[in-house]
């Protein structure tokens, strides 16, 4: 192996995947650790190690000789991560998710917030990446889901009209991020939220969702407690893209995050709505 080397974790899913395709552009020689090798882009299988995030005692072995280190596993993991790590390690960045700020219960939060300690106690150079929601990833199931919901129904239901705010960001921008937070010298520190450029309500998301399909919705103002009610018919009639009461709650939650940070040490700008949804559906 010649130039850096980096050992990338789930580098089968939606994320890790493109994380692999600018490392390997970059010239980097990536060691992809995952649970099924077999699942691997062919050209990120040369140096693939297997481990199972559910074993601990897989994660180390594993992890041997690792000097620079990606996870894009939720951010439950990293306790066990940052465990296994041998000496020596130079950067990690870890994978959280905004979901860490929220007011309702949710048992991952504190999983998260262990990771995010553990790593501040670790004394290694890393950060931890919160994202927004993230679109834009092959059979991601954020913004095609309510194109599924547009497409199917031609209503959408939103609690108090989705006056709501949120700051969904492309999975490209995610991905530069994880590379930025991985080289450059600024990165490591405190979490760093990234989210796109600016708060959108998501009444104006699911109507840039439906302009980018070529079908204008109707929005159906509900109470919020009606629609949790409601959320257990999505999963016994077959038609309706499923929803969780807990995700409806969370509509009713704003989401939007200053993204200073993630501009200054990450040095990145993430890309408009509009030419996001235009990859996403163009």
């Amino acid at each position: 192996m010649t130039g850096p080397t980096v050992t990338l974790i789930g580098a089968t899913g939606k994320l890790g995947r493109i994380v692999g395709r600018r490392l390997l552009a970059r010239g980097v020689t990536v060691i992809p650790v995952v649970r099924t090798p077999e699942r691997l882009d062919p050209e990120l299988r040369p140096h693939a190690r297997r481990f199972d995030a559910e074993r601990p005692e897989t994660i180390a072995p594993a992890l041997q000789d690792t000097r620079l280190l990606v996870s894009c596993l939720h951010g439950r993991y990293g306790v066990d991560l940052l465990r296994a790590l041998p000496a020596g390690v130079e950067r990690i960045v870890l994978l959280g998710s905004t979901r860490i700020y929220t007011r309702f219960p949710d048992p991952n939060v504190a999983l998260l917030q262990a990771t995010q300690a553990a790593l501040a106690q670790s004394g290694i150079p890393g950060v931890m990446l919160h994202p927004t929601m993230i679109y834009g990833a092959a059979a991601e199931n954020n913004l095609q889901r309510i194109a599924a919901y547009i497409r199917r129904l031609g209503v959408i239901p939103l609690p108090d009209g989705g006056r709501t705010l949120l700051q969904p960001i492309h999975v490209e921008d995610v991905a530069a991020c994880v590379e930025a937070a991985l080289f450059r010298s600024e990165a490591p520190g405190d979490p760093i939220v990234v989210a796109g450029p600016e708060p959108v309500s998501y009444r104006d998301l699911v109507l840039a969702v439906g302009a980018a399909i070529g079908k204008r919705p109707l929005i159906l103002p509900l109470p919020g407690r009606l629609l949790e009610a409601a959320a257990g018919l999505t999963t016994v009639l077959p038609f309706l893209p499923r929803i969780r009461r807990d995700e409806i709650r969370r509509l009713s939650e704003d989401k939007a995050f200053p993204i200073s940070e993630m501009k200054q040490r990450l040095g990145v700008q993430p890309m408009p709505l509009a030419e996001g949804l235009r990859r996403t559906f163009g």
